[in-house]
């Protein structure tokens, strides 16, 4: 037995090795593709494009992954890339993925790659800006890409690369993000084991990583509430059934809801109003009125009792004033779950990409992400990666005024590249 046990330390011993080896290589080649990564995502951000029209970020993403030999398709819900690398080895099939989209806002920061872009969105041209950090995004895929290509002979299994538009929703009713992804087939054919995805995170100081364990990010839900009246002078408003008063009566009712009625010890919820159309005159009550907005929600029960609330305090509100209310409420995005089991066996890979000390639990956040859909069909688990200069200040996403400081840009390479590795060993 102890003959057995000596020789033994040796195999040990070069599985150790190996593993340094690996890791202290994608170490040194994240840190001298940094200013490549970097040069990647000040060009996109300064060449930004919405939603199911990113042709030319579509195109610049698949001429370098072509470049690096890799199986390439681009134009997956409408302008999405998905790239295959199969590995020297045998192993799992994880998928990486990367939102490409901007958001129509005007870049206020002064910066040498600052947006100019302005473009067609729904019939007016607007401002275009990469307003919360997709141009990073896409940065640290195409790098992670790059390193992978590389190392081929020693990466295990197949690694699908996705590059996913339209995650902030695709224009007016067309179909797209990660919910056409999913619907074309991009988590199979090879069917994905598990998927990862990064989002840069401007409240997180550089150099840092934050994940949640469960439900991360909360669902998206929008909803349209019709109140229909009757019109009449504004001077004689006994006369007809003021439908912008009703909808006032309404709104406040609604956030009822989340003071009176949902449990906030249990899950957070947030019910806002950010659209309101009605009436064409001062002195003109109308005889309908349209506001919308939207419902996020961590938790699936609450979530259905949220959207029951505000029908029966649309209606009743309505008919208790001799109006009526008609409800529209439409799901958007699901809760981004991250798989518990995934994160326990990942957190490994996130401390040795940023070290043990910058590798945090945060709290859920009711922004909402359409990674959940991936979440799916395979375990998943998102993560946040720093992009708030050391020091501050924090600037808030979807603003003119967002900025990130791309100095770290690596901590996000690594993690991917780490966790290609680590998880072909922890599901062997």
């Amino acid at each position: 037995m102890k003959r057995i046990g000596l020789l033994l330390i040796p195999v040990l011993a070069g599985i150790v090795t190996s593993a340094q080896t690996t890791q202290q290589l994608i170490e040194a080649k994240a840190k001298a593709i940094l200013p490549k990564v970097i040069e990647w995502r000040r060009h996109i951000h300064q060449n930004p494009e919405l939603g199911n029209r990113e042709f030319k970020t579509m195109e610049y993403i698949a001429a370098h992954l072509k470049s690096l030999g890799l199986e390439v398709t681009t134009g997956v819900a409408k302008t999405g890339v998905v790239a295959i690398l199969k590995g020297g080895k045998p192993g799992p099939v994880v998928a990486l993925r990367a939102d490409i989209d901007a958001l129509p806002i005007k870049e206020r920061v002064d910066i040498p790659f600052k947006s100019n872009v302005m473009a067609d969105y729904l019939g007016n041209q607007v401002p275009v800006m990469h307003a919360c950090g997709h141009d990073s995004h896409v940065a640290m895929l195409m790098g992670t890409a790059e390193i992978l290509a590389g190392m081929k002979k020693d990466v295990p299994g197949t690694v699908k690369f996705i590059f996913q538009p339209a995650e902030e929703g695709p224009p007016g009713n067309e179909e797209g993000g990660a919910p056409l992804m999913v619907k074309e087939g991009v988590m199979e054919n090879p069917k994905v084991d598990a998927i990862f995805g990064i989002h840069i995170d401007a409240d997180v100081e550089v150099g840092k990583i934050q994940y949640k364990n469960g439900a991360f990010m909360a669902s998206s839900d929008w909803f349209t509430v019709k109140v229909k009246g009757k019109g009449a002078h504004g001077s004689a408003p006994w006369s007809g059934i003021d439908p912008i008063m009703i909808s006032a009566q309404i709104i406040n009712g609604l956030q009822t809801i989340v003071s009176r009625n949902a449990d906030l010890t249990k899950a957070p919820v947030v019910i806002t109003v950010g659209k309101f159309q009605g009436g064409v005159r001062e002195n003109v009550i109308p005889e309908e009125v349209n506001f919308s907005g939207t419902i996020r929600t961590l938790d699936s029960k609450m979530q259905k009792e949220v959207w029951e609330r505000i029908k029966t305090t649309a209606t009743k509100i309505a008919e208790a004033n001799g109006a009526t209310a008609e409800v529209e409420i439409i799901n958007k995005t699901l809760v981004t779950y991250n798989t518990p089991e995934l994160v326990k066996m990942m957190l490994p890979s996130l401390e040795n990409a940023a070290g043990k000390g910058n590798v945090f639990e945060g709290v859920w956040t009711t922004g909402a992400e359409d990674f959940s859909f991936f979440g799916e069909k395979a375990p998943a688990f998102f993560f946040n990666v720093g992009g708030m200069k050391k020091g501050g200040p924090a600037t808030n996403h979807h603003t003119p005024d967002f900025y990130i400081d791309d100095s770290q840009l690596d901590v996000g390479v690594k993690a991917f590249c780490n966790i290609v590795f680590d998880y072909a060993k922890v599901k062997k």
